[in-house]
Formats: C-alpha cells, structure tokens, sequence
C-alpha cells in the first residue's frame, strides 16, 4: 500500500509553510508528522542540495506517493524539476503536484506535462545564452577587456625586452618584477614571436 509523504519548502524564516500543509489537508490528504518535510531554504538552491528534501529521499520506498503544493517546491527552475521528478520516477516514487490539478508527474499525463515544462526550460536556457552572447559582443564593441588582467603592463614589457636583451637571467628578472619566472618566459616567447629577440 502507498504511503503518502509532502514536501513543504520557504524561502526565508520568516515565512510558515502553514499555507502548504493547510492545502494538502483541504485536498483529502492526512500526512503523519514524520512523512512530512519542512524546509526552509531558497528556491535558488537545487533539490538535490537540500537537506530536507534529501532526509524526505532517504525515507521513501518503491510505490509511495509524494504531494507537493507547486512544482517550484520541487526545485530552482524547470530544469531542476524536471531532474528531480526523474529521480524520483527511477525510484517508483510518484509525485501529486495540487497546483496542476492533481496530475501524477510520473503518469503518461504527467509525463507530457514534464516534457513541456522540458521544452520551456530549453527556451529559457537558449534565451539566456542569447542574451549573454549580445552582451558580450556588446561589451566588445565598446572596449570592454575580457579575462584576467595582464600582470606586467606594455612599459613594463619593454622594460622586460631590455633586460632580456642585455642578458640578464630570467629569475632575475622575475624578482626585479616581483611576478613569476613562468610570466617572463611568456614574454620571451612573445618577444620571439614578434622577431623582437636577438
């Protein structure tokens, strides 16, 4: 016989997951104590970094049934919903979501439901990328210098170029710009690159 289990997440504690139980009562739902889970922790955090949720995994069997008020109790965007209802699904665990009329996740039903929510996540995903991309070239075209800053400016390369030149040794110079033997190799490299060595 399935054993019901909920899941009633906040983000801050200052908020009650009252609301949460309240619903899953008014849904015909008796939940024991020790089968319901109460977090509080933010949604930015995923399902699977959530110590309650994870206490919730290790107390569940094949066959039990999992109610949650809303899918975003679940985890931190479509993507991490869709993981979580698949994990759970490996497991036989079933999950009742009351927001979305009671539908099992892990149903045929729930099933397309979970491929669509899949397909708005690709959307969200591909729409991101794209506005990261536009400000990067945006970035670019006004100048913007990506990447971590050099460790010797140009007049301090040049400086470099001489010292090289005259012979001196390349931990020497290193320690006269107190940066690595790794960077002055560098520079020689691209002085040598450029034909400016001897």
């Amino acid at each position: 016989m399935s054993r019901f289990f909920a899941y009633c997440r906040v983000s801050t504690l200052e908020q009650n997951t009252e609301n949460q139980r309240r619903e899953i009562e008014a849904a015909g739902f008796a939940i024991r104590p020790q089968r319901l889970i109460e977090e509080y922790i933010s949604g930015s955090v995923a399902a699977g970094e959530r110590p309650g949720f994870m206490r919730l995994l290790d107390r569940m069997e094949h066959g039990d049934l999992l109610i949650v008020t809303k899918l975003d109790r679940l985890g931190r965007n479509a993507m991490d919903i869709r993981k979580t209802v698949e994990l759970l699904a490996t497991s036989e665990i079933r999950v009742h979501c009351l927001a979305l009329g009671g539908v099992d996740l892990t149903s045929p039903a729930g099933k397309m439901t979970m491929q669509v929510i899949s397909a708005v996540a690709k959307f969200e995903r591909d729409l991101l990328l794209e506005r990261t991309h536009a400000g990067i070239a945006r970035a670019k075209a006004s100048g913007k210098r990506f990447g971590r800053p050099p460790v010797l400016d140009d007049e301090q390369k040049k400086s470099v170029f001489l010292r090289l030149n005259e012979g001196k040794s390349v931990s020497a110079i290193a320690r006269e710009f107190n940066t690595t033997r790794q960077t002055i190799l560098r520079v020689k490299a691209a002085m040598e690159n450029a034909n400016l060595c001897p």
